[in-house]
C-alpha cells in the first residue's frame, strides 16, 4: 500500500513539473510575412491568435517569415514543415488533409459574405441585374489558389485568375473581368489602398454568400500547438474576449456595408469539409443578432 502511494505521489509530481515546464517554455511561432508594411491585412488574425495564446499563459514569441511568398506557397512550407508553423486560410477538404486545422472560423463565416468592387463605369450596368442568371453573365475575378474561385466555378461563373493578389485589382481596371467579388470585412481597406488606371468602386446592392470559414492551420504532426491555440480560442469563446475582439475590429465595416438593404445570392460551397462545426451558432455571425 505504501508502495503505491509513494508511486501515485510520483506521477503526480511528475505531472505537475511537466505542466510547470510547458507553461514555461517559449514558444517560437513564425507566421507568413505581408507583401508590404502597408498591408494590414494580418492585423487582426495576429490580435486573435496572440488573444488564443495569452489566454493559455504560455511564454511566445510571433515572428514573420523572412520572405514574402503567395498563399500556395505558405501553404507548401506549412505542410513540408519549413520556417512557417502557423498560417491562417480559408478551409477546403484538401487543405483539411494536407494540414491540422483548428477548427474555430476566425472571422465568424464573414469571409464568405461578398461584396463586388467594380469599375466605377460599370455601376448602370449591376443596376439591371434581377436574378442570379443574370450575374452569371459577368466575369468575376480571383485569386488563382482561393478555395473561392473553385466555388465560383461549380457554382457556373466563368472565373478569370491571377496567382499575384496586387495584380487581381489592376485586372478589374483594365477590364479583364467585371467584378472583383470580396469579403465585407477585406473590401473597405482594400479600396482605401488601391491605386488604379481606373477608378473602382464597391457595388452599392448586391452581394454573394456561400458557407466558408477561415481557420488557423499547423503542421500535420504539431498537435501540441493546435492544442495550444485551440484551448486559448475556446476560453477567449466563453469568457467573451473573441467576440469583443471581433465587433472592436469589424463593428463599423458591417455597419456601413447596410447588409439588409442588399441583396445576397445564396451559393453552395461543396468543398466545405463535412467536421465544419456549422451547429455551433456562437462560432458565426448572425445579422439579426448583431
Amino acid at each position: 500500500m505504501k508502495g503505491k502511494l509513494i508511486c501515485y505521489l510520483m506521477s503526480g509530481l511528475i505531472l505537475i513539473f511537466s505542466c510547470a515546464e510547458a507553461m514555461s517554455a517559449s514558444w517560437q511561432i513564425t507566421y507568413p510575412r505581408t507583401i508590404s508594411d502597408e498591408d494590414k491585412s494580418t492585423e487582426y488574425p495576429l490580435k486573435v491568435l496572440a488573444l488564443a495564446l495569452e489566454q493559455t499563459g504560455v511564454n511566445y514569441q510571433l515572428t514573420p517569415s523572412e520572405k514574402y511568398y503567395s498563399q500556395g506557397k505558405n501553404l507548401s512550407r506549412l505542410k513540408d514543415n519549413r520556417e512557417i508553423n502557423v498560417v491562417w486560410s480559408m478551409t477546403d477538404n484538401q487543405r483539411e488533409k494536407d494540414l491540422l486545422p483548428i477548427r474555430i472560423p476566425i472571422y465568424k463565416g464573414l469571409i464568405g459574405w461578398r461584396m463586388f468592387l467594380i469599375r466605377e463605369d460599370m455601376a448602370e450596368r449591376f443596376k439591371y441585374i434581377q436574378n442570379l442568371d443574370h450575374l452569371l453573365k459577368l466575369i468575376p475575378i480571383q485569386g488563382s489558389d482561393w478555395p473561392d474561385t473553385k466555388i465560383l466555378q461549380a457554382n457556373s461563373f466563368d472565373v478569370v485568375t491571377n496567382i499575384n493578389h496586387s495584380a487581381l485589382a489592376n485586372m478589374l481596371s483594365n477590364a479583364q473581368g467585371d467584378f472583383f467579388p470580396r469579403s465585407i470585412l477585406e473590401i473597405w481597406d482594400e479600396l482605401a489602398s488601391l491605386k488604379t488606371k481606373n477608378k473602382l468602386v464597391i457595388q452599392d446592392s448586391l452581394g454573394l454568400r456561400y458557407p466558408a470559414a477561415m481557420y488557423f492551420f499547423v503542421n500535420n504532426k504539431n498537435r501540441p500547438l493546435a492544442h495550444l491555440i485551440n484551448t486559448g480560442l475556446e476560453k477567449a469563446i466563453e469568457n467573451g474576449q473573441f467576440d469583443k475582439l471581433f465587433n472592436q475590429t469589424y463593428r463599423s465595416y458591417i455597419e456601413k456595408s447596410k447588409l439588409k438593404k442588399r441583396k445576397f445570392y445564396q451559393l453552395k460551397n461543396s468543398f466545405l469539409p463535412p467536421l465544419t462545426p456549422i451547429d455551433r451558432k456562437e462560432l458565426w455571425f448572425n445579422p439579426g443578432g448583431f
